[in-house]
């Protein structure tokens, strides 16, 4: 065969090669364009879902969290100007007026004073945001860790308590892979995360095969995120009804603890205008015992922990090395629920308040 035909043979058939390289690079750029583009609407759609979630059970922390600390902070205040008053009684009496209520519950209350009044002047101090959701989170834990380990309750300078709080905003909102909110990180301990790829901008190779496994690693990694989402936010929906709770029954007590503290108010104003102790003795002692009462109630909620400590074989809480108590997690690595401890708690307190 002459030369230039075998040439011309050849060569159309490397244009033929060609054509079939290109159009097959084409179907996988364009598969990859389709897989890419649903992955991206599937992840943003659970995303929008997931994030209001977050959003509503982190303003749920907050709200829970401001309460606590007001009325720790309401509680030192109670307490020293019960203090004072007693004092000027017992100035003006013949004989010792004391309050009969346990001391071991006095020194609860005056811990979580001390704790919340300190943990309050670090955050305000430090500018940190999220740290009344954090507070609702760790609050509690830190008081029962306290008292496992034998540190004196008293000794909660809001230390421990801000280092894990810090600890989980800090590291928690990076793990999380940028679904942001403070509270939902802490609660979910870090394990929704999003695609890596999704994350740079949804890019991927130029070359149209790399593009098509790029676009395929994205679609494996949106599920994974999305099965993520739904127990995240699954687990965030029922820690905002637990949390919802708490709030119900320890604002409803602080409303019966603020009217025992505007009479102590009260009580103070008339003898520092001149009322004679002796005629207010009897209601004064009686405010008193009574506030001591419901701040005990208040104390054993906000004292009890929103998630599980996970404790050793001897049933002692279990702190790492930087002294911050381990929480309990579950097989998706979310933190478990303190439930029953919840229940149980909410449950007498309604009880013993029924009872006043």
């Amino acid at each position: 065969m002459p030369l230039p035909f075998i040439l011309a043979g050849a060569a159309i058939a490397a244009a033929g090669y060609g054509a079939k390289k290109g159009y097959d690079g084409y179907q996988d750029k364009t598969e990859a364009n389709e897989i890419l583009e649903t992955s991206k609407g599937k992840y943003e759609r659970y995303k929008v879902s997931f994030d209001a979630i977050n959003t509503k059970t982190t303003e749920s922390l907050t709200q829970l969290g401001e309460l606590q600390l007001q009325v720790g902070e309401d509680f030192k205040a109670f307490r020293t100007m019960a203090k004072d008053l007693l004092a000027k009684l017992n100035e003006n009496g013949e004989k010792d007026i004391v309050i009969d209520f346990p001391q071991h519950k006095l020194n609860k209350i005056d811990g979580l004073a001390l704790s919340t009044t300190a943990y309050l002047s670090k955050v305000a101090g430090a500018g940190v945001a999220g740290a009344a959701a954090a507070y609702a989170v760790y609050g509690g834990v830190m008081a029962l860790a306290a008292a496992s380990t034998g540190t004196p309750i008293a000794a909660l300078s809001g230390a421990a308590a801000y280092n894990a709080a810090m600890a989980a905003i800090g590291g928690g909102s990076i793990a999380a892979g940028g679904f942001g909110m403070a509270g939902g990180a802490m609660v979910l301990g870090g394990v929704v995360a999003a695609p890596i790829i999704a994350i740079a901008g949804w890019a991927f190779a130029s070359h149209a095969e790399d593009a098509l496994n790029d676009a395929r690693k994205v679609r494996d990694e949106v599920n994974e995120s999305v099965e993520k989402m739904k127990k995240g936010g699954q687990q965030l929906t029922k820690t905002r009804l637990y949390v919802e709770q708490i709030y119900a029954e320890t604002n409803h007590l602080y409303t019966i603890f603020s009217g025992y503290f505007d009479n102590l108010k009260y009580m103070n104003q008339l003898i520092e205008d001149g009322t004679e102790l002796d005629t207010i003795s009897d209601d004064l002692i009686q405010v008193i015992g009574n506030g001591y009462q419901v701040a005990t109630i208040l104390t054993d909620i906000i004292t009890t922990p929103l998630f599980k400590p996970k404790k050793d074989a001897q049933g002692q809480v279990v702190l790492n090395e930087d002294k911050v108590v381990v929480i309990e997690t579950d097989s998706d690595g979310m933190q478990v629920l303190n439930e029953l401890a919840i229940q149980q708690t909410l449950t007498k307190a309604k009880a013993d308040t029924a009872q006043l």
